[in-house]
């Protein structure tokens, strides 16, 4: 075995992260990236893992439209704000950004050209843009109601661009304006023939087809009153009156404007997307209808459409049937609250990779393939999730852990492949919100998926046939907690809102189910006296233990569910429990920020483990049970040491209450979820930071050999780089400071400055900053300051990211030693004078020639004899101070001057 080693850390991956609440999205042409709005920003998502890439913030305002350039390097978005924004995804800044609409801009299109930008809004305008330079080139009027979809014609020379509105009092039409006219009034076509919200429009390959879908019904479908009279008339014994509503697709000929046909799809249309000649997509459909007739009219194309019932169906122009139409749909249909249904919103064909992508009204981004093999086959070949809601439960699902399961407030379960995060299938079943949910690899080896929820039902599911094999439907509340038996694997555990515990047999379980069987409950107890929150089986599966609201947690004995040993401590209720893997002990976790460990035997409480601000909702053994790692409503994910109880590490990655916490059996992989609808992905990484910490040393070691070797050399420039390398701010001031005392030091520190980037530099005004708090310091971080503001201009000086901080930060301490050294200055006037005043010195006086060290006594009786002009004059002026100054002056004496002078006057004629 394995020597035991605890863990001392854990490095987070964000795996799932909102990125798409609905509205607007736009796909870029390879298919790569998806920019998505969410809330108030812009999310860039790489389409691969669904991983955020970029985040555009915007201006607190939810995004109403978006469109990139045919080129994806710039992004048109807009708000409610009505500003319209230019994003450059290269810097990720905003170049520029206008307003021109009196409404929301709800709809955007991009000219194949990337030269100009067509806006439709809430104000029934439609404005054309020139990007570069903001200014409005066409301003078209005509619509009823809001512009819901405008569209340039794909083919740059022709100068056409289509809009749709609702125009209301059941009317909507398409318009056609023509860009290359002066007149004011350009649309040349008024297409009319929807009832409701035009809600897509796309454009033929050869272009002279246009094709408008909408939510609403065909006018020649309405039956008269009178025929209704006289079918009721002849029938005589049935009564009923009808209405037949049919949805349609308009094929519309852009040669003379006229209604080539109408295709009648029974469904409010979302999207209609027109399919590729060269595409996948148009090579399966040729192959389906190899032996199908050809018109000798123009050339038939293959179009799609996506709607309110959520499946994918393809159509052929040339006799406008439904060449294939899914069987099943593979997204939940959302009700509004007007009883509609919503499935699809939207749909796009990638232009490079020649699939689709469906967008659903529960956020999801559907991508699909079409193949032929026998049979028309639409794939479903990744789901990305752009909004998962609050995450309240999950597991690890399968042998070897790839995959997980969630449960997100919603009624269906999301299973997760970790490898690409994509939504690999959804367990679709509860009419209710899904709470719980375990996993187990039965003896057959199936993987097996046991859910509970508020329709007060347990249900089993399959992973592998993705089918539902037993259904429990015994509890009168809500289902709170499930748990699988861990050696047997043939029963499991539920505790409900009903108070009451039952375990279940799984008995009866076959290979090939069509219909999933009705589970039986073999033991029910009356555990508490409120909900149940959280159950666990023991490792050996004699016993089981439940937590409850009523603050207990109980062990109970199976299979028949006899009460062992009640745990009574905690002051809140109890929202997780744990067996330990090796001793006879009970984890638990408490609303009272509390996790305590428990003696089966006698029901006493071992050891307590605080430190959690807020309730602690999961905790789990990790480490054979030496240590705990838990989660709680303070949005903390805390890693404990049972030993000691010491609490080793604390995360702070998420932003909300942490519900829900899985440990990977096999690598103690962890995955938490909450509130924020984020999901991370912990990875031990004690070994690695042991590791980076060694070579971290390591390379301290050489680089500080290497910074006294160059210190002893006397390269300065390159100590000053190896010790910002080391991030030293002590050893590279003592570094500058010693370089102040010697000669050049400024063409060394200058070359060293030259070298810095803008972290490094952003980096030594930190340093300097923290310098020039203290006086004794003032000095260098004064020259350096000094030198920095000679060598970089002050333009990129103030582009540094934190760099006004920094310079706030330097200010006033600057000021203070400015003031301090204007004092000092200001004092030495004052000596100046004291000393003037003493007849010591005279500011005025120039200094003397010098002369022998012991004059004469007739020099000194009669100084105007040896002297110049110039200085006689002086000298007469200031007779009485001259004879004191010039004897200082020439033997340096600060104390008694006067008397010195005397007596030195007095000796020389002595020595004579």
């Amino acid at each position: 075995m394995e020597p035991l080693r605890l863990k001392g850390n854990y490095r987070c991956v964000p795996s799932l992260q909102q990125f798409y609440t609905g509205g607007p999205y736009a796909v870029s042409s390879d298919g790569s990236f998806i920019a998505s709005a969410c809330a108030d920003s812009i999310k860039i998502v790489d389409s691969a893992n669904s991983s955020i890439k970029f985040t555009l913030d915007g201006d607190s305002e939810s995004v109403t439209a978006l469109v990139l350039s045919p080129d994806d390097k710039i992004l048109f978005s807009s708000s409610h704000s009505r500003q319209i924004r230019v994003w450059d995804l290269s810097t990720l800044k905003c170049v520029r950004s206008w307003k021109g609409h009196d409404g929301p801009i709800m709809s955007m299109a991009c000219h194949p050209s990337g030269g100009l930008l067509a806006t439709g809004g809430a104000d029934r305008k439609v404005l054309v843009w020139d990007v570069d330079g903001g200014f409005c080139t066409h301003f078209f009027k005509g619509h009823g109601g809001i512009v819901s979809c405008v569209m340039f014609h794909p083919d740059p020379e022709k100068q056409l661009l289509f809009s749709g509105s609702d125009d209301g009092g059941d009317n909507a039409t398409v318009r056609v304006w023509d860009l290359s006219k002066t007149k004011k009034k350009n649309c040349i076509a008024t297409l009319d023939n929807h009832r409701s919200t035009v809600t897509s429009i796309a454009v033929s390959e050869d272009g002279w087809t246009l094709l408008s879908a909408g939510r609403d019904k065909a006018g020649s479908t309405r039956l008269h009153l009178n025929f209704l009279i006289s079918i009721l008339i002849a029938l005589s014994i049935y009564l009923f009156l009808a209405i037949v509503i049919e949805m349609v697709v308009t094929l519309w000929d852009l040669h003379d404007y006229s209604n080539k046909k109408t295709v009648i799809t029974n469904e409010a249309v979302e999207a209609v997307c027109v399919i590729g000649a060269g595409s996948p997509f148009a090579s399966s459909l040729d192959s389906y209808r190899k032996n199908a007739k050809k018109l000798v009219g123009s050339r038939p194309f293959y179009f799609l459409t996506v709607g309110e019932r959520g499946i994918v169906r393809i159509w052929s122009s040339e006799a406008s049937v439904c060449m294939f139409e899914q069987k099943t749909s593979d997204v939940t249909a959302n009700i509004d609250e007007d009883g509609s249904r919503r499935g699809f919103t939207s749909a796009v064909m990638r232009v490079s990779e020649h699939g689709l992508i469906c967008v659903t009204a529960d956020q999801q981004f559907l991508f699909y393939s079409l193949d032929f093999i026998e049979e028309l086959k639409l794939n479903l070949t990744k789901r990305l999730v752009g909004y998962n809601e609050e995450v309240v439960d999950m597991k690890f699902v399968g042998d070897d852990e790839r995959f997980v399961a969630l449960a997100t407030n919603l009624e269906q379960i999301r299973v997760y492949d970790l490898a690409s995060m994509s939504c690999s299938y959804v367990l679709a079943g509860h009419t209710e919100i899904v709470l719980c949910l375990d996993t187990c690899v039965s003896s057959s080896g199936k993987s097996l998926i046991v859910t509970g929820s508020k329709d007060n039902s347990v249900r089993l599911w399959e992973s592998e046939s993705r089918s539902c094999v037993g259904i429990g439907i015994s509890h009168m509340g809500a289902v709170g907690a499930v748990a699988f038996s861990k050696r047997k694997r043939d029963f499991f555990v539920s505790g409900s809102s009903d108070h009451t515990l039952k375990v279940w047999s799984m008995d009866g379980l076959s290979d090939n189910m069509t219909v999933p069987i009705n589970l039986k409950a073999k033991a029910v107890v009356a555990a508490h006296d409120k909900d149940i929150n959280s159950v666990a089986v023991a490792p050996n599966d004699s016993l089981v233990c439940s937590g409850s609201q009523d603050r207990t947690a109980c062990v109970w004995r199976l299979p028949d569910l006899v009460s062992v040993v009640v745990f009574k401590g905690h002051k809140r209720g109890i929202w997780s429990v744990e067996f330990s893997p090796v001793d006879q002990c009970v984890l638990t976790a408490s609303g009272d920020k509390t996790i305590r460990i428990w003696a089966i035997s006698d029901g006493s409480c071992l050891k307590t483990f605080e430190g959690h601000t807020s309730s602690v909702l999961r905790a789990l053994f990790v480490t054979r049970g030496t240590q705990i790692v838990s989660s709680g409503a303070d949005g903390l994910v805390k890693l404990w040491t049972v030993k000691t109880n010491e609490c080793v590490a604390t995360y702070d990655n998420h932003e909300d209450k942490v519900w829900a916490l899985a440990v990977s059996r096999k690598t103690e992989m962890l995955a938490t979820g909450g509130s924020d609808a984020l999901v991370n992905l912990w990875f031990d990484s004690t070994a690695a930071d042991k590791e980076e910490a060694f070579q971290k040393e390591e390379m301290g070691v050489l680089k500080g050999q290497e910074l006294e070797n160059a210190v002893s050399d006397a390269d300065y420039s390159k100590a000053i780089q190896i010790a910002f390398e080391l991030r030293k701010p002590h050893r590279l001031y003592a570094l500058l400071s010693e370089l102040c005392r010697k000669q050049g030091a400024e063409d060394h520190i200058d070359k060293a400055l030259k070298a810095l980037g803008n972290e490094e530099l952003r980096t030594l005004f930190s340093y300097v900053r923290e310098w020039n708090t203290k006086p004794k310091f003032c000095y260098v971080s004064q020259l350096v300051l000094f030198r920095v503001f000679n060598i970089f201009p002050p333009t990129e000086i103030v582009q540094m990211k934190g760099i006004g901080e920094l310079l706030e930060g330097l200010i006033p301490y600057s000021q203070r030693h400015f003031g301090r050294i204007d004092r000092l200055v200001r004092s030495t006037f004052l000596l100046d004078y004291i000393l003037s005043g003493m007849s010591v010195i005279d500011p005025e006086s120039q200094q003397p020639e010098p002369k022998a060290e012991f004059p004469l006594q007739s020099e000194i009786e009669n100084p105007d004899k040896e002297k110049g002009v110039e200085e006689k004059d002086h000298t007469q002026e200031n007779a009485p101070s001259k004879k004191r100054k010039s004897n200082k002056s020439r033997h340096g004496s600060h104390k008694k001057v006067k008397d010195v002078a005397y007596n030195k006057v007095e000796s020389i004629p002595l020595q004579a």
